[in-house]
């Protein structure tokens, strides 16, 4: 079974989303200073639906 994670970190980070500091747990938030956007990401994401929401709450136009 695949898992995005990677693949949705790395999108994010293309359309300038860094990490927010401090955060621990199974959850990353990621912050886009210019869109003034949040998403939260979790590190074992199984499902290509869940990765192509956030995708889409990040304003990103591309599926997996």
């Amino acid at each position: 079974m695949p898992d995005f994670y990677r693949e949705v970190t790395r999108l994010l980070r293309v359309n300038q989303f860094v990490r927010a500091p401090g955060r621990k747990g199974s959850h990353e938030k990621w912050e886009n200073a210019v869109l003034r956007r949040k998403v939260v990401v979790p590190r074992h994401m199984k499902s290509r639906h869940t990765a192509n929401a956030i995708l889409k709450s990040a304003g990103i136009n591309k599926k997996l």
